[in-house]
């Protein structure tokens, strides 16, 4: 056998030769299947300050092998982080290098930062598995197309690829670990999820989890502890990234090493300026998703998940505006480009089963619920985030996540108990153990696409009502506004040529 005969064709001519006397599980569980004994070869794509920050867990479980990783971006210090040098120091602390990098500023990132990272991580920790070198690329098709020997990818880019690389993944074959959200465009949300079908890739989306909280919340209202539920509102303290309010007229220059085109994507063609890319993103609508999809996601999918909420019938919005003065006279901004400072989104939910409608409030930037005077008289006090649930027979107001409710009924304001945590899967990698089972043949993640796409359509209805700037009435059957119909284009993208979906 020569060396270059990757795992795949190996495991394929040994069985069609009889080589094997016991036939392996991963050749029994057929395509993409990675038998528990297999190590999962994965693509980290992305290397920015979220995609560094969670890249311990991966390098520390024996189960993965990070093969590649892919980003246009080759090396620079011009990310965006939450306290200074945390990400350079955790970065130090994978390389066990406490003075890497010394006297530079900035936040660093780029392919072959991740490059440098794996490589040494797995000299140092793993040495006596001889792995061969990282590779890195600044293309993910170039990766799709040469790494025939990959089971899986990580996908941490901007919102805007999240789509385009994981239908790419997923169609060679390969499973998908992505961070939020699915899409940026409700037709694309629903794209991945077909394509996740049809393929049967173990998929799991990271927010998974994080609003556990929330979760046993609305199974303790299923069982009636506030009576059948109204009203829910989520509110967050984001936007934590400048919010552009006009579109940047100045041209500086691409920096070196950083592919701007490949940056783009499927988003149509703009000179390039800072303002866009590392972390700010998500305050654009060609690129993010805004607050909801930041951080709405992980607060609300239990909430779904346990709710039983499908995709709402209606979406609404109120945003705050910007003005600029032109000739001595001031205007209001016409703003079809980036996000809101601050907004609140109304969705409205069709009963379902025994239980009645509910309105679904989301409010970001510093706005709040107003809250009933039978919740004011309990002399609550509401944090800069947190959920409240609102039902004929009382209210239940907790943190952001579900953490400390409070049961607000019958005259009374009193912790609300909760069933059990779930027990923790130590010494895996939490956040992605349950994708890890799913790869190997195991049940699908309860993390897995599919079980987000009520929540995802939602996020993305919010964002059409937002652009449109008046209420939306939707036909999930039919993926339809009905009642606007210059709205229609919100639920897609226009491609770039050559990117099309």
């Amino acid at each position: 056998m020569t060396t270059n005969i990757n795992r795949r064709r190996f495991l394929g001519s040994a069985l069609a030769s009889c080589v094997f006397t016991v036939v392996p599980r991963h050749v029994l569980g057929g395509s993409g299947y990675v038998s528990p004994s297999n190590r999962i070869t994965l693509a980290h794509i992305g290397m920015g300050t979220q995609g560094f920050r969670e890249l311990g867990g991966l390098l520390a479980d024996p189960q993965i092998q990070i093969v590649a990783v892919c980003d246009p971006n080759t090396d620079s210090n011009g990310y965006v982080e939450w306290s200074k040098n945390s990400v350079r120091n955790r970065i130090r602390g994978y390389l066990g290098n406490p003075s890497w990098r010394e006297g530079e500023n900035g936040c660093p990132g780029g392919r072959e930062v991740g490059r440098q990272v794996v490589d040494t991580y797995y000299a140092n920790q793993r040495s006596a598995e001889n792995f061969k070198s990282c590779a890195a690329y600044a293309d993910f098709r170039e990766l799709l197309e040469k790494e025939k020997d990959l089971d899986a990818v990580k996908i941490m880019t901007p919102d805007h690829l999240h789509a385009t690389i994981s239908i790419a993944a997923m169609r060679k074959g390969k499973h998908v670990l992505m961070h939020k959200p699915i899409a940026n465009r409700l037709y694309e949300g629903r794209l991945v999820l077909r394509t996740a079908r049809q393929t049967k890739a173990a998929t799991h989306l990271l927010a998974y989890g994080s609003g556990a909280g929330n979760g046993r919340i609305a199974k303790r209202i299923n069982e009636g502890v506030i009576g059948p539920l109204r009203e829910v509102h989520n509110w967050t303290n984001r936007p934590v990234w400048p919010q552009y309010t006009e579109i940047p007229r100045d041209r500086p220059p691409v920096p070196t090493g950083f592919d701007w085109d490949l940056w783009l994507g499927p988003a149509q063609y703009r000179p390039y300026h800072p303002h866009y890319t590392h972390t700010v993103f998500r305050g654009w609508y060609d690129f993010g998703g805004g607050s909801m999809a930041d951080m709405g996601i992980y607060s609300l999918w239990p909430v779904f998940t346990n709710l039983n909420l499908d995709v709402p019938v209606s979406a609404e919005a109120w945003a705050t505006h910007t003005c600029f003065i032109e000739d001595h006279v001031s205007r209001v901004v016409k703003n079809d480009f980036s996000y809101p400072t601050a907004c609140t989104l109304r969705f409205q939910f069709a009963a379902r089963g025994d239980m009645p409608a509910l309105d679904l409030f989301w409010y970001d930037g510093g706005m709040k619920p107003r809250l009933p005077r039978e919740i004011e008289a309990h002399n609550v006090e509401m944090g800069r985030e947190g959920i409240l649930f609102i039902g004929d027979e009382g209210a239940i107001m907790a943190g952001f996540h579900g953490e400390d409710p409070r049961l607000l009924a019958k005259g009374q304001n009193k912790p609300l108990p909760l069933d059990e945590t779930p027990s923790r899967d130590p010494g895996r990698g939490e956040r992605h153990s349950p994708w890890l089972r799913a790869c190997q043949g195991g049940e699908p993640s309860p993390g897995s696409f599919l079980n987000a796409a009520a929540i995802t359509d939602t996020v993305n209805l919010g964002t059409v009502a937002l652009r449109v700037g008046t209420k939306v009435l939707f036909d999930s059957e039919n993926m339809k506004i009905t009642n606007a119909p210059e709205a229609e284009k919100y639920l897609y993208r226009e491609y770039r040529q050559g990117w099309e979906l």
